[in-house]
């Protein structure tokens, strides 16, 4: 399935985009969240792999990749289990670089394909250091979603909106992920730049807590990614019906901001 084909038919349609995080091997049900998340009205779905040092996440998702690890996730595994994974959206990984390299450019983008995953997104391999990794990666159909930051310089915005494929991820704000009580200016002012320097889809994260949060950070991209708050969800004891019924507040507001 092609990311970016999909995410943009959607979005020219009229349709404001949505794409939840999970945190893989987070419980033995997991992968039934996934399933769960997609069914209730996910365009695609962002799927953690667990890492030790997780440096753009807050408190909530190190907690669950710790909890992931402590029970036994390894990235093998988890791209593994993605394969069982049937669903009728696209699947990206959120990975940092050290299992990347750890397992090899080629062999890490080639396990993703074989999994059914879609595209990969490594936060801490910024543009000037893709290299070898991006060739790996467009050998294999896999789609590298880079990152914009609000302290982006215009130039560089424009490099990384050419670069990136499937989506452009515009940061919400300055930090670390996490839910927030309000958005602040930085998220539409993100949206803004981003979709005056793209045609790409543009989809915010980070600090997108909850469905008004997400129409206000929609307004100005073509759609949200929602982690902590789904994630915390998860860590508090729900399951895929609790994961579910989430994602669905979600996507009846989106809609209903647009229709």
């Amino acid at each position: 399935m092609n990311l970016e084909k999909e995410l943009r038919a959607k979005r020219d349609a009229g349709r404001k985009l949505l794409v939840p995080y999970v945190t893989g091997g987070l419980g033995g049900r997991w992968t039934d969240v996934v399933r769960a998340v997609a069914d209730a009205g996910a365009d695609a779905i962002e799927v953690g792999i667990p890492f030790s040092d997780p440096v753009m996440d807050g408190a909530t998702i190190q907690e669950a990749s710790q909890r992931a690890l402590e029970i036994g996730a390894t990235p093998a595994g988890i791209i593994s289990q993605l394969e069982t994974i049937d669903v009728h959206v696209p699947l990206v990984v959120m990975t940092y670089y050290n299992p990347v390299a750890h397992a090899g450019h080629e062999r890490f983008a080639n396990a993703l394909k074989a999994s059914g995953v879609d595209g990969a997104i490594v936060p801490d391999l910024p543009l000037d250091e893709l290299g070898d990794w991006a060739v790996a990666a467009d050998a294999a159909d896999i789609e590298t979603v880079l990152l914009a930051a609000p302290n982006t310089t215009d130039e560089r915005l424009a490099a990384i909106c050419a670069r990136s494929r499937g989506f452009v991820y515009g940061v919400a704000l300055m930090g670390v992920t996490g839910e927030r009580d309000h958005l602040t200016k930085q998220a539409g002012a993100m949206g803004a730049r981003c979709k005056a320097a793209t045609d790409r889809p543009v989809l915010l994260g980070v600090g997108i807590s909850n469905a008004s949060q997400a129409v206000e950070a929609a307004s100005s991209a073509d759609g949200v990614i929602v982690g902590s708050a789904l994630v915390r969800r998860l860590l508090d004891g729900g399951g895929p019906d609790e994961a579910a019924a989430f994602v669905a507040e979600l996507r009846a507001g989106l809609d209903q901001s647009i229709g």
